[in-house]
């Protein structure tokens, strides 16, 4: 809500964005003197007490204080008495939070329009590392990919010399599966017929010949979709065993799509850690004494991993895998295995390995368990997050509630079939010998090659810092480095109201135009801080980000010296 207060300094504002201002301010002036920080990029008194405001309102308001600032606002506007309050919102909206789009983002968006309307700073430019977006990074698009979209987009250029025969195959093989030959048309609700034809052949070559039905397969927009699709099959209003709730096992760090759905969805999080010191791997003990700790609480009906590890950077060994599988069996525990990042392995003796696969090589009883695993075409080194591509495949499921989830997928139509398009690529992408074979290996290759080299840079770097630790990328898109802050900022924090990590975020960012997302938003051990960055910009601009952090963090420490 903040970015709707935020204007340039010198700017007109809205008639509404003026009211709201004045709302901010006067909510300013009721909050204690700490809770307001001054801004030094502000150029001019005027300017320096905007800034100052907006900043507050982005990081320091309560939420009760924001509800009641817009009511403010909306009650000079109009006496129209809304249906829908913050007294009778789903409460399940209200508890729910999503970290990597959450108020630093905002604020860093905010900081972003200052510098182009001409706000001085100590930095010429904002870099987003708060979430895994390779093409806003510059990271460019895949030649092969780009082609076989604009020929299904637009079908006049399967007459073009300029496009390839491998990529008219494709298209043709997809405009062929759609009602009147055409992408702007309805597909089945799980997807277009020969592309899940096509995800199915995938897995099964991907896994050894392991045997992959096209009708397991759900194509989605992008894996979050799918995994929220699954995951409410879990729920229960009136209880999942007698009067508990469901509750599904997530890793703590997590990807905050988990613990977000949890709560919007009224389940249990049932969090195990991760033991750091051995690269973030699974640790049998930890998931049993999480798992023992709920189950007087809630009924257990789930475990999610996620591997490659997303913030953690770790890869799961088979021996790891293996043993959780041995769990999930014991406990009937529906598995979730979030494999998008299966391409982005870069450590040398690391190795992806699917949860399909090692269950099946593991035999009965655990080639019959139930499972859902996810892929997308928005990671590995295709980075088309906005296309909106992925998919679920989910096998052992019981016929009856299967046909529930089809029942519910339906209810969205279906994926869009651009999305739907970008994914039958990355699974059917040009084989050797053809037109364009040789230049999509050169760009695959290089793309991985490079990522996995800015990820050794980066976990490099953070080892040489004084306060941090970082543990080796081995793969996905992540650092998630330890850092230690002096008890002076712990405190400072404390009086702000602010968690430290948030705390020294927040600083971070309006000291050097860095936007990361602090440990406490994925989780994390108490009194342990971390923060999650992406390995994702350009050498240059990774360097960069880099040496402002060095720089950063050495003077914060100087700063808050005991």
């Amino acid at each position: 809500m903040a970015s709707l207060a935020v204007q340039a300094p010198g700017r007109a504002t809205s008639l509404m964005g003026r009211r709201l201002h004045n709302a901010v301010f006067s909510l300013s002036a009721a909050l204690p003197a700490s809770a307001v920080t001054k801004s030094s990029s502000a150029t001019d008194s005027s300017s320096a007490a905007y800034s100052t405001s907006c900043s507050c309102f982005s990081r320091s308001v309560t939420s009760a204080q924001i509800g009641h600032g817009l009511r403010m606002v909306s009650t000079t506007a109009s006496t129209w008495q809304h249906t829908v309050t913050m007294d009778n919102l789903n409460p399940a909206i209200k508890t729910m939070e999503y970290a990597v789009r959450g108020p630093l983002v905002i604020r860093a968006t905010e900081i972003e329009k200052e510098l182009q309307s001409g706000v001085k700073k100590p930095f010429t430019d904002v870099i987003k590392a708060n979430i895994g977006d390779a093409h806003a990074m510059g990271n460019l698009p895949v030649t092969f990919l780009r082609q076989v979209l604009a020929i299904v987009s637009y079908p006049e250029l399967l007459n073009s010399a300029d496009m390839p025969e491998d990529a008219k195959d494709r298209a043709r093989a997809i405009l062929g599966g759609c009602k009147g030959g055409s992408a702007g048309s309805y597909s089945d609700s799980p997807g277009v017929e020969i592309i899940r034809r096509h995800v199915a052949e995938y897995i099964e070559k991907r896994d050894g010949g392991i045997p992959a039905d096209w009708q397991n397969v759900i194509l989605c927009a992008g894996a979050s979709e799918g995994i929220r699709a699954v995951m409410k099959l879990l729920t229960n209003p009136n209880g999942g065993d007698g009067e508990k709730r469901p509750g599904v096992m997530i890793p703590i760090p997590q990807y905050p799509l988990y613990s977000a759905s949890l709560a919007e969805y009224n389940m249990d999080q049932v969090g195990y850690y991760l033991d750091e010191e051995k690269n973030w791997s699974l640790d049998m003990s930890e998931i049993e004494r999480a798992y023992n700790d709920a189950a007087s609480k809630c009924a257990v009906r789930a475990i999610v991993i996620i591997n490659p590890g997303n913030p953690t950077g770790n890869v799961l060994s088979r021996a790891n895998i293996e043993s959780v599988v041995k769990f999930a069996a014991e406990k009937k525990l529906f598995v979730f295995a979030d494999e998008v990042y299966q391409d982005n392995v870069y450590a040398d003796g690391c190795k992806f390995h699917s949860f399909k696969k090692v269950m099946n090589e593991m035999g009965a009883p655990y080639n019959n368990m139930e499972l859902a695993s996810f892929m997308s075409c928005s990671k590995g080194y295709m980075g088309e997050c906005g296309i909106r591509g992925g998919y679920a495949e989910v096998v052992n499921m019981d016929a009856d509630v299967k046909a529930m989830l089809m029942k519910s997928i339906s209810a969205k139509l279906c994926p869009t079939v651009i999305g739907q398009t970008c994914m039958d690529v990355v699974v059917n992408p040009p084989r050797p010998g053809e037109p364009s074979y040789e230049e999509f290996a050169a760009q695959k290759n290089y793309i991985l090659s490079s990522l996995a080299d800015r990820a050794k840079l980066v976990a490099d770097t953070f080892n040489s810092m004084e306060g941090f630790t970082c543990q080796v990328v081995q793969g996905a898109m992540y650092a998630f480095p330890r850092f230690h802050l002096p008890a002076k900022a712990i405190a400072k924090a404390k009086e702000m109201g602010q968690s430290p990590d948030v705390f020294y975020a927040f600083h971070l960012l309006e000291n050097t135009g860095i936007c990361i997302i602090p440990g406490s938003g994925f989780g994390q051990r108490p009194d342990t801080y971390h923060f999650r960055t992406t390995i994702l910009p350009q050498k240059d601009a990774l360097l960069s980000m880099l040496g402002r952090m060095k720089t950063f963090h050495e003077n914060f420490i100087k700063e808050y010296a005991d």
